[in-house]
C-alpha cells in the first residue's frame, strides 16, 4: 500500500516555527523526488520545496526560511519552517514523483496569525 501521511501543521504566530513531516510507506523516499506544495486561500497551488538525489530547491518566497530534509532510515521527509509569515498560511501537501508514478499526501493546515 503506497501512502504518504503528513503531520505537524497547526496555528502559529508570525515569526514562529513549525516542522512538517511526511512519512512514506510502500516505496522508498530516497528513490523519489519529494516535493512540498501549498494551497493558499484564493491562490493557485504553489511548489514550495523539493528534495531528491541531486539536491534541494525552494520557492523564492521561502528561501532562507524553509529547509527540506530527508531521513532515509525513517523513510520520512521534513519541511522545517522558520520565521513564518501570514502569507505562508495554507494547506501543505507532500508529493512523491518517480518517472510516471506520483503520489500525494492528505495535506496539513498551516495557519500563521497573531
Amino acid at each position: 500500500q503506497v501512502q504518504l501521511v503528513e503531520s505537524g501543521g497547526g496555528l502559529v504566530q508570525p515569526g514562529g516555527s513549525l516542522r512538517l513531516s511526511c512519512a512514506a510507506s510502500g516505496f522508498r523516499v530516497s528513490a523519489y523526488v519529494m516535493r512540498w506544495y501549498r494551497q493558499a486561500p484564493g491562490k493557485d497551488g504553489e511548489l514550495v520545496a523539493g528534495i531528491s538525489s541531486v539536491g534541494t530547491n525552494y520557492a523564492d518566497s521561502v528561501k532562507g526560511r524553509f529547509t527540506n530534509s530527508r531521513d532515509d532510515v525513517k523513510n520520512t521527509v521534513y519541511l522545517q519552517m522558520n520565521s513564518l509569515k501570514p502569507e505562508d498560511t495554507g494547506v501543505y501537501y507532500c508529493n512523491a514523483l518517480f518517472f510516471r508514478n506520483q503520489h500525494w499526501g492528505q495535506g496539513t493546515q498551516v495557519t500563521v496569525a497573531s
